[in-house]
C-alpha cells in the first residue's frame, strides 16, 4: 500500500487527528458547493459528485443545515465568495510526486501557500502534468470483512471485476480497498453491497502507478510532515503522493 492510502494508516498508527472539526466542514462546505455548481443541481441522486461530497459530509456529523447552504450557494441562491477548483503538481522531501486539489475564493493566496509549504520543505512545485502521469485516476472503495477467509475474499473481489484489491488492518479488523475505473465506482460498489460486504467508504482517487520508496528515517518523517502541512491548509482538499515508507519508519 503507498500514497494516500498508507498516509490514512499512518495518520491512525500516529494518534494524528485528520482536521479539525470546523476545518472538516469548511472543506466539506467547499466540496458540496463545487459539486453543486457543476452539476446544476441540488439533488444528490442526479450527480454522483454531489452525492459523494454529501455522503462524507454525513460521516462526520455536519448538520444538515449546513449542507443546505452550501448546495444553495453552488446554485447562486445564496450570495457569497465565488469559489473556482485548483490543482497543483509537485516533488516534496525524497523527491515523492504529490499532486494536490483545492478549493479557493483568492487564487493568487493559495498559489502562494502551497509554494511556500513546497519551498519550505526543500521541493519543488512543478507545472500541469510534472507528476500527474504518475498517477491513475480510480474509483476506490474501502470494504470491511465478512468474516471469512482473507485469502478468499480477495479473491472474490477480484472477481466481481475490480482493477487491483489491497488488503490491510485497522483495528484489529481486516479490510480492503478496491479499486475500479472512475466511471464504473458507483456499479462496482453496488456488487460490493450485493455481495455481502459492508462499504465505509467510496470515492475518486489518483493512485500511484509509480512508487517512491523512502528508505531513510529521517527523509521519512519529513515526508509524513510535509504531507500533514498540505492537508492542514484550509484551501486544501486532498492530498495525493506516491511515497511507499516501512511500517517500522512509523512505530
Amino acid at each position: 500500500m503507498s500514497g494516500h492510502s498508507k498516509w490514512s494508516q499512518i495518520k491512525r498508527q500516529k494518534g494524528m487527528a485528520d482536521v479539525k472539526r470546523g476545518a472538516t466542514f469548511t472543506k466539506l462546505a467547499n466540496a458540496i458547493t463545487i459539486a453543486a455548481r457543476l452539476g446544476g443541481s441540488g439533488d444528490p441522486n442526479s450527480s454522483p459528485r454531489l452525492r459523494m461530497a454529501v455522503e462524507a459530509a454525513r460521516q462526520v456529523n455536519m448538520p444538515k443545515d449546513n449542507v443546505q447552504r452550501a448546495i444553495d450557494r453552488g446554485l447562486g441562491k445564496l450570495p457569497g465568495q465565488v469559489l473556482e477548483e485548483v490543482a497543483y503538481e509537485g516533488f516534496g522531501p525524497g523527491k515523492v510526486a504529490y499532486l494536490i486539489e483545492g478549493v479557493t475564493d483568492n487564487r493568487l493566496r493559495t498559489n502562494q501557500e502551497v509554494k511556500n509549504l513546497f519551498d519550505r520543505a526543500g521541493g519543488a512545485l512543478g507545472g500541469p502534468g510534472s507528476t500527474a502521469y504518475m498517477f491513475d485516476r480510480k474509483g476506490e472503495i474501502k470494504v470491511k470483512t465478512r468474516g471469512g477467509n482473507k485469502d478468499d475474499e480477495l479473491l472474490e473481489l477480484i472477481d466481481l471485476g475490480a482493477d487491483d484489491v489491497e488488503d490491510f488492518e485497522e483495528d484489529n479488523i481486516q479490510k480492503y480497498l478496491v479499486y475500479t475505473e472512475g466511471s464504473e465506482l458507483n456499479t462496482m460498489g453496488t456488487k460490493i453491497t450485493q455481495a455481502g460486504f459492508e462499504i465505509e467508504e467510496q470515492d475518486l482517487t489518483y493512485k500511484p502507478n509509480m512508487v517512491t520508496e523512502v528508505k531513510d528515517a529521517n527523509v521519512a518523517q519529513k515526508v509524513m510532515e510535509f504531507t500533514e502541512k498540505l492537508e492542514d491548509l484550509d484551501d486544501v482538499q486532498k492530498v495525493y503522493a506516491n511515497f511507499d515508507i516501512p511500517d517500522e519508519m512509523v512505530e
